[in-house]
C-alpha cells in the first residue's frame, strides 16, 4: 500500500480508475498503482495515488487488471520454430494429413519437410499409420512429422535409412512400430533420438525470428513470463542477447536440457538471474506421453496387452541429474506423466529433499498418480507443475489407456493442490494452445472448449477460479523462484499485467475461452 515517505515522490507512470486484481495473499482489489523504473512503487485507491506526481497518467477506464498471465510449463523457442513447419494440428485422418503434405511440398527447412500436431487419437480409426503413401510421395526427401505431444513421429523410408534403423534395431526406452515385420514409419520416444541428431542446424537469425514471432502471439493472450522447459546453454545465450538489445522483451524462466556437457557449463557459470531471464534449473524426461503409450505405469496399458510404457532415463540416470543438482543448487524440473514414472521420480527426489526444504523441485505433468503416492508431494514439499488442457484433450481417451481405476489418481488438480497449497499452471505449448485463459477454463469447468461434457470431466478435481488464477500468476512465479518480483501487482514487484473487458473471477464460466486480452504490459510498458 502507500508509505507515507512516498507520498511526495514522483513515479514514471500513474495507472487510474482500474479494478486491479491484486492476486495478493488477500486477494485485495483496488483502484490504481504507481510505476518507476518499471516496478509498482505503490497501489491503493485513486485518491491515495493522487499525491503522486507523474510524468504520464494512464486512465483504465474501469476495466479489469490482473498480473501478467505466467505460463509454468511451455516450449517457447520450440513453439516459435514449429511455426514455420506444416501444422498438423487438428487433423481428423490421415488421408487429411496426406493431403496436407502435398500442398505443402515447397515448405522446407534444410531440404526437409516438417509437420507437426497429429494425434491418432482424434481420427476415425485410432491406429497408427505406415508410411506407404508418404514414401511414394516423397521417396527422396526427409520426411519428419511430429506426433503433438513431440514423443512419436511418422517418418519415411528415406529418412529411416539416413538413421540407420532396421526391423532389427533396438533402442533403450523407444520402440519402432512394425507391421508383418516391416518398419511402419511411426517411431517413439528414444527412437526420435536418432532422427535428431540429423536434423538441419536452425541458425541464430532463424531462432531470432522464432522466438520474436513466439513473443508476439504471447504477448497477445496475456503472457509475461514463460518457462521454457528444455533449452541448451548456446540458446540461453542467444535469448539473453536479445533481450539486452531489447529486441525480446518477454520475461523467460529458463529450464535447461539435462545433459553432462550443460551439468558441467552451469557448475562452472552459477545461476543467472537478470530483471528479464532466470536460469537455475534443470529439465529431464523419465518417461514418455500417455497418448503414444510411452507413458510408464506401474500395470500394463488396459488398451494394449505386456505393454507398460517406459522410461525415458534408467532410474541411475536419473539420481545422477538429481545429485548434479543437489550440488551445484539447482531446482530439478522432471516430466512424469505415469505411475510409475512418478513414483519412481518422487522417490529419487526423497533421498535429497528433506522434510523442510525450500529447492521447489517439481514434477512435470503428474499426470497419472498412484493413491499411495501423492503424499510424497507434501513430505518433501515437490510441486506439481501441470497443464489444465491436456485433461480435457486426453479425457476421450484416457480412460482407454489406464482403465476406470487409475482414472482416480489422473488429471487430480485439486488432490495435488491440497499437498502443499501450490499448483503451477502451464499448458505445454505447441503440445496445446498458448492461450492462457484456455487453461484457466479448463482448470475450472473441466470441460472442453465445446462446453464437453455438461457437467465436467472428473469435476471434483476443478479448481476455483482464484486457485486457477494463482496458480498462473502467483504460484507461477513461486515455482520458478521469481515471487519475490512478479507474480502479483505489489509493491516492489514487476509491472507486468493485462487488461481485460470481462471481470475474470465473476463471468459466466462459458465466455472464458473468447475473452479477449485489451492490452498485455511489461514493467509498465504497453507490449500489446
Amino acid at each position: 500500500m502507500l508509505s507515507c515517505n512516498q507520498q511526495r515522490n514522483k513515479v514514471d507512470v500513474l495507472f487510474i480508475n482500474g479494478i486491479v486484481q491484486t492476486a495478493n495473499s488477500d486477494m485485495e482489489v483496488v483502484e490504481a498503482f504507481a510505476v518507476s523504473d518499471g516496478k509498482i512503487v505503490a497501489y491503493g485507491s485513486n485518491e491515495q495515488l493522487n499525491m503522486f506526481d507523474a510524468k504520464e497518467v494512464i486512465d483504465l477506464e474501469n476495466k479489469y487488471v490482473y498480473p501478467g498471465f505466467y505460463d509454468a510449463h511451455c516450449h517457447f523457442l520450440g513453439y516459435g520454430l514449429d511455426l514455420k513447419k506444416i501444422n498438423l494440428t487438428g487433423t481428423q485422418s490421415y488421408e487429411e494429413i496426406l493431403e496436407l503434405l502435398k500442398q505443402n511440398s515447397n515448405k522446407r527447412t534444410g531440404g526437409w519437410i516438417f509437420g507437426r500436431g497429429w494425434d491418432q487419437n482424434d481420427w476415425e480409426v485410432q491406429e497408427y499409420p505406415t508410411n506407404k503413401e508418404i514414401n511414394e510421395l516423397f521417396p527422396d526427401v526427409p520426411v519428419y512429422l511430429l506426433r503433438i505431444d513431440g514423443h512419436a513421429a511418422i517418418v519415411n523410408d528415406h529418412l529411416l535409412n539416413l538413421a540407420g534403423l532396421t526391423a532389427e534395431s533396438k533402442i533403450e526406452g523407444g520402440e519402432l512400430l512394425l507391421k508383418d515385420g516391416r518398419l511402419t514409419g511411426v517411431v517413439i520416444d528414444n527412437v526420435l533420438d536418432s532422427i535428431i541428431t540429423l536434423l538441419p542446424e536452425y541458425s541464430v537469425g532463424e531462432k531470432t525470428e522464432a522466438l520474436i514471432s513466439a513473443q508476439k502471439n504471447c504477448f497477445e493472450v496475456g503472457l509475461t513470463t514463460v518457462a521454457d522447459a528444455g533449452i541448451d546453454a548456446d540458446d540461453v545465450e542467444l535469448i539473453q542477447e536479445l533481450q539486452q538489445n531489447e529486441e525480446l522483451n518477454m520475461n523467460i524462466y529458463a529450464m535447461i536440457s539435462y545433459s553432462e556437457e550443460n551439468a558441467e557449463y552451469y557448475r562452472k557459470k552459477g545461476k543467472i538471474q537478470t530483471d528479464n531471464l532466470t536460469v537455475r534449473s534443470f529439465k529431464i524426461y523419465s518417461d514418455g506421453a500417455l497418448g503414444s503409450r510411452g507413458a510408464c505405469l506401474l500395470k500394463e496399458y488396459s488398451d494394449k496387452k505386456n505393454h507398460k510404457g517406459f522410461l525415458l532415463n534408467l532410474p541411475y540416470k536419473l539420481e545422477e541429474a538429481a545429485t548434479v543438482a543437489n550440488e551445484i543448487d539447482f531446482q530439478i524440473n522432471t516430466h512424469a506423466i505415469g505411475d510409475s514414472a512418478a513414483r519412481t521420480m518422487l522417490d529419487i527426489y526423497s533421498k535429497f529433499l528433506p522434510e523442510k526444504n525450500d529447492k521447489r523441485w517439481r514434477i512435470e505433468h503428474s499426470q497419472v498418480v498412484n493413491a499411495k503416492d501423492f503424499k510424497k508431494y507434501k513430505e518433501y514439499k515437490i510441486i506439481p507443475s501441470v497443464q489444465p488442457t491436456h485433461a480435457t484433450s486426453d479425457m476421450y481417451w484416457a480412460e482407454e489407456r489406464v482403465g476406470a481405476e487409475r482414472m482416480k489418481g489422473a488429471y487430480a488438480y485439486q488432490t495435488l493442490l491440497q499437498q502443499n497449497n501450490i499448483i503451477a499452471n502451464g499448458s505445454d505449448f505447441p503440445v496445446e494452445d498458448i492461450n492462457p485463459l484456455y487453461g484457466f477454463y479448463a482448470a475450472v469447468s473441466r470441460k472442453d472448449l465445446k462446453g464437453y461434457p455438461q457437467k465436467g470431466f472428473q469435476k471434483e478435481e476443478a479448481l476455483t477460479r482464484e486457485q486457477a488464477l494463482k496458480a498462473m500468476t502467483i504460484w507461477a512465479a513461486y515455482s520458478c523462484f521469481e515471487d519475490e518480483y512478479k507474480g502479483s501487482l505489489e509493491q516492489s514487484k514487476f509491472a507486468d499485467f493485462v487488461v481485460l473487458d470481462v471481470d475474470l473471477l465473476n463471468c459466466k464460466e462459458e465466455d472464458i475461452p473468447s475473452i479477449k486480452i485489451n492490452s498485455t504490459y511489461v514493467k509498465g510498458k504497453k507490449v500489446y
